[in-house]
């Protein structure tokens, strides 16, 4: 009888890989001139270190109900866990998982409309040329995720050592060729602790926060990691340290050689800023490191969410066919091809800014707030002896996130707001529908089980 469970093959160093390359993809290339041009001043690194910080407030909640409940699905088990298993947690649950089938395929299409706008520096494309890169960087990333997941592990490393030397050649150059001090000295000039200030940082924090996004990727591969309660934990405070660094060291770099006020205008500032210091080859060469950045993202995003629907199908609370694994490899095929097949869909129809807005408008009630009040439910009813991760200061960690991730909410606009409340609502009335035609909560009252208890 072949095996068909997932398995702990991922260690600290691969769970840290697939955080990190998931997190730098081409976001921060793309965005630092939006972060600058919002910020419109020297000040406008304190959206990078505001992005920081909240993510790293954000990743003890993931930490603690990561390392334990290290299952595939990650938000889908919190969720189920927080809420009841029988009772709101399955609505809750279910809503995260309706999120996921839109929005995972946005965070794939987003960095592969990121990969195709990026490659117009080196060949220009047409409207429908883009369009054809970027499908393609889809249907790629799904042929390479279709193995077992030790070598899926083995080429996130390598695709992990790509973002790396992409990162020390641009941070190298603003030290070896920029002012590298300056733009340090100078961020704080002409700041004003105001309203227009926090506002500003508000908006720039939409973007430095996306940016940052993928810190907690190893909690939807829980179920495939060694040694869960400390990796976990470990993998994604690790890769926020790492990754903030960069991405300060980086824009430092930059700016260093390129005044704020030209790069802000810039699409490529990054292969621009090469090209000034090492002439037209280096600029195309750091510009195929960045397309190598933007793939690695997509491949590690992609390998977490198809995770998902998987984790809520094998517990019967979403369709069967999603709870297949392939039968020799152990993965799971089916999620993996519709999420791609989604995705591709998406790269074809949508513009990056809409969607960066998108991602986070929908998922920040349910996934990020929802979990993190559902952590405060779990520590109220549960002992703490069931919790290997404590995150100090509890519970003040979790009130701040909550107010910081209402802040990002509110930032992304109305139109993106509105749009995330519409997809909860429709997920709300099939939910209802689904509950009524099987007899599930609310329409059946179970008993709680001693777990929940």
């Amino acid at each position: 009888m072949p095996k068909t469970t997932l398995e702990r093959r991922l260690g600290l160093r691969q769970a840290t890989a697939i955080n990190m390359i998931d997190m730098v993809g081409i976001g921060p290339f793309i965005t630092l001139p939006m972060v600058i041009g919002m910020m419109n001043g020297p000040y406008f690194l304190y959206a990078w270190l505001a992005g920081a910080a909240l993510s790293f407030v954000d990743a003890m909640i993931w930490s603690e109900l990561g390392a334990a409940f290290p299952k595939a699905g990650g938000s889908y088990n919190f969720l189920k866990e927080a809420y009841g298993k029988n009772g709101a947690g399955r609505f809750m649950s279910f809503l995260f998982v309706w999120q996921t089938m839109i929005q995972a395929p946005l965070v794939i299409a987003s960095a592969a409309i990121g990969f195709a706008s990026y490659f117009s520096y080196l060949v220009p494309l047409t409207p429908v040329t883009s369009k054809m890169v970027s499908g393609a960087v889809v249907i790629l990333i799904v042929i390479l995720l279709y193995r077992k997941i030790e070598a899926i592990g083995k080429i996130s490393v390598l695709l992990w050592c790509g973002v790396i030397v992409t990162m020390l050649w641009i941070i190298g150059g603003g030290i070896a060729y920029g002012n590298f001090v300056q733009p340090v000295r100078e961020m704080n000039d002409g700041l004003t602790f105001n309203y227009a200030f926090v506002t500003a940082i508000g908006f720039a924090s939409v973007k430095s926060v996306y940016s940052y996004l993928g810190y907690y990727n190893v909690c939807h591969l829980g179920e495939e990691i060694i040694n869960p309660s400390k990796n976990i934990p470990r993998s994604m405070f690790l890769s926020i340290a790492g990754i903030a660094v960069l991405y300060l060291m980086m824009n430092i770099s930059v700016v260093s050689v390129i005044p704020w006020q030209e790069a802000k205008e810039s699409e490529f500032v990054v292969s621009v800023f090469i090209q000034q210091l090492a002439g037209s080859t280096a600029a195309n060469i750091v510009t195929c490191l960045i397309l190598w950045v933007a793939f690695a993202s997509v491949f590690s995003a992609t390998l977490g969410y198809s995770r998902i629907p998987y984790a809520a199908a094998a517990d019967g609370a979403f369709f069967k066919i999603f709870a297949r694994l392939h039968p020799t490899k152990h993965f799971p095929h089916v999620s993996l091809l519709f999420l791609g097949g989604v995705a591709f869909v998406f790269s074809m129809l949508f513009k990056l800014s809409d969607v960066i807005s998108a991602i986070l408008a929908m998922r920040i009630l349910i996934q990020f707030i929802g979990q993190a009040f559902g952590l405060l439910l779990l520590r109220k009813a549960r002992s703490e002896s069931q919790f290997p991760y404590k995150m100090p200061l509890f519970p003040l960690p979790v009130y701040i996130a909550i107010a910081m991730w209402v802040g990002i909410m509110v930032s992304t606009g109305i139109t993106m707001v509105v749009s995330g409340l519409v997809v909860i609502s429709l997920g709300t009335v099939v939910y209802f529908i689904k509950a009524k035609v099987n007899n599930e909560w609310p329409y059946r009252k179970v008993e709680a089980s001693e777990e929940e208890l």
